[in-house]
């Protein structure tokens, strides 16, 4: 086995400018000879960046590069064993192609006939042998860009970097080069650090991706790897079209999605870790609905040449929509007792009714009171209700001991359930009553309103408890008013993106099949739950 020599190293690179903007933070990176490294991000992501650090165009904040070893962060940019090409060409518009080809050798004042042989030898490698006396404003851009190229690599430096040198290239002759910048990189047997934020550049040409976002580096691998097994969501969506899925790790063998158990490699999680699962389309096959592990709808497809791509749709999700009154009680006051007391009425199902004791009441009402004075809380002595296992709508009494009393309504509904049989789901949630402010001052209110409406899902097969994953309402928590509104709870639907060569209609009912290794689990990010 040959071992590649390490020929740079980025130790630790941060670059702050004086707004105060971070662009790259505590990058490290190791690079080696004869590689064709591409740094691959969204636009603003530090890539550029990283490129002119080492080009010795810009200075980091804090850190080392290492080339064979040595520190380079103070040593000027002409005297790197490194030269740059860049997207805009920079040609001397009033030099031939020669003499733009053999501008830094004549800088160097090398003899007339190495100038000629060297500049030859480099118009031969890029297929531009038979241009030396044309002008270059003549040439296409491709060709221009070549020159560039050429005289680029025609200084025999140890690195050349490319930093997005095609995006000015139509679609058709960006392939074109791609092809060309591969070959010319084998061909001088030198390092290409090239950048790009185009994911089919990255993967067609290079030996080593580096993936970027905001400064930090998310991914290193082969085009291989980075496509096949991106270790978070970012890299499994900026590298290709994908599906990922909410996932459960069952073992070392197996995951969990879509409330079925699955074959695939699993190992190095916790048994039970919520996961992100990863399959991407060209991996899904279409099958008659019986046939397949997922089965689904046809939602929509769009030709793309030579396969379709195709919107499975496998579950709708289940969702159930409930009322919520919102009040703005005030609260009695007793003058004479110099007391306060509130309560706001509240819905209970009428299953529940039989379970009503006079703490749960007071809970349901947020029945409370105080002295109008000290602000201190008093008891609440006595409930008076006549409550029954009936739809319809009840009074409530709250007093004191000193008779300071409130009344407010208590609605007895039939329980709010939605059965999905397609998909073997319940949902259940209750109407309720809420005050205004519990609503403003309400931190995380998706999951108060969860509890609020006793919001919850289950399968139909194993009753094992599902979860809502979106809580939609038509109102504003910061400018609400009291009124009723609709809350609708839902558990989470699944569409997957499936590249076919077969034409299907939409409404088509479907099923996808897939092998254990065609699914990737990775880990969620932090917070995902």
């Amino acid at each position: 086995m040959i071992t590649k020599k390490k020929l740079i190293q980025f130790k630790n690179i941060v670059k702050h400018f004086e707004d105060g903007t971070v662009v790259l933070k505590g990058i490290n990176l190791d690079i080696y000879e004869n590689e064709f490294v591409t740094l691959l991000g969204p636009s603003g992501c530090g890539k550029t960046t990283l490129l002119r650090i080492l080009g010795g165009f810009l200075q980091p904040s804090e850190g080392q590069v290492l080339f064979d070893g040595e520190d380079i962060v103070n040593v000027p940019p002409y005297k790197r064993e490194i030269n740059t090409v860049f997207q805009k060409y920079a040609l001397f518009p009033h030099m031939n192609v020669y003499d733009n080809v053999a501008f830094g050798l004549t800088l160097k004042k090398e003899p007339k006939d190495v100038i000629q042989q060297k500049v030859m030898r480099m118009l031969k490698l890029v297929n531009l042998d038979g241009y030396a006396k044309r002008n270059v404003t003549e040439l296409s851009g491709g060709q221009q860009q070549r020159i560039a190229i050429a005289r680029a690599l025609v200084n025999e430096p140890s690195v050349l970097l490319l930093d997005e040198p095609l995006g000015a290239l139509d679609a058709k002759l960006r392939k074109e080069m791609q092809k060309e910048l591969k070959y010319i990189q084998e061909e001088v047997g030198i390092t290409f650090i090239f950048v790009t934020h185009d994911q089919e550049e990255a993967l067609t040409m290079s030996d080593k991706i580096v993936v970027m976002n905001a400064g930090e580096i998310q991914q290193i691998g082969t085009p291989t790897e980075i496509y096949s097994h991106p270790v978070n969501e970012f890299v499994a969506k900026f590298i290709g079209e994908t599906n990922i899925v909410d996932g459960v790790v069952q073992d070392d063998t197996h995951v969990r999605f879509e409330d079925k158990k699955f074959e695939c490699d699993a190992r190095g999680f916790d048994k039970g870790e919520k996961v992100d699962v990863v399959i991407r389309p060209e991996h899904l096959d279409v099958v008659p609905r019986g046939q397949g592990m997922l089965k689904g709808t046809v939602k929509s497809q769009l030709f793309k040449g030579v396969r379709y791509e195709t919107i499975v749709e496998t579950r709708v999700g289940t969702s159930i929509t409930v009322k919520m009154q919102v009040s703005q009680d005030k609260p009695v006051f007793n003058e004479e007792k110099q007391e306060k007391i509130s309560a706001t009425g509240f819905l209970v199902d009428i299953e529940d009714v039989p379970e009503l004791d006079d703490a749960k009441i007071v809970a349901l009402a947020s029945a409370e009171a105080w002295d109008a004075e000290t602000e201190e809380p008093i008891s609440i002595k006595t409930i008076e209700h006549n409550i029954q296992a009936e739809t319809g709508e009840y009074a409530v009494t709250f007093a004191t001991a000193a008779g300071t009393a409130i009344t407010v309504k208590v609605a007895v509904a039939m329980p709010s359930r939605n059965e999905n049989e397609v998909y073997q789901e319940e949902i259940y949630a209750m109407n309720f009553f809420k005050k205004v402010e519990d609503i403003q001052e309400s931190i995380t209110l998706d999951t108060d309103l969860e509890t609020w409406a006793s919001a919850s899902a289950w399968s139909l097969e194993d009753g094992e408890q599902v979860e809502i994953t979106d809580v939609k309402y038509d109102f504003d928590p910061e400018t609400i008013e009291p009124g009723v509104y609709d809350v609708t709870f839902s558990t989470e639907g699944y569409e997957y993106q499936v590249s076919t060569t077969h034409k299907l209609e939409e409404g088509k009912q479907v099923g996808l099949v897939f092998a254990p290794e065609d699914i990737h689990v990775m880990k969620k990010k932090e917070g995902a739950f």
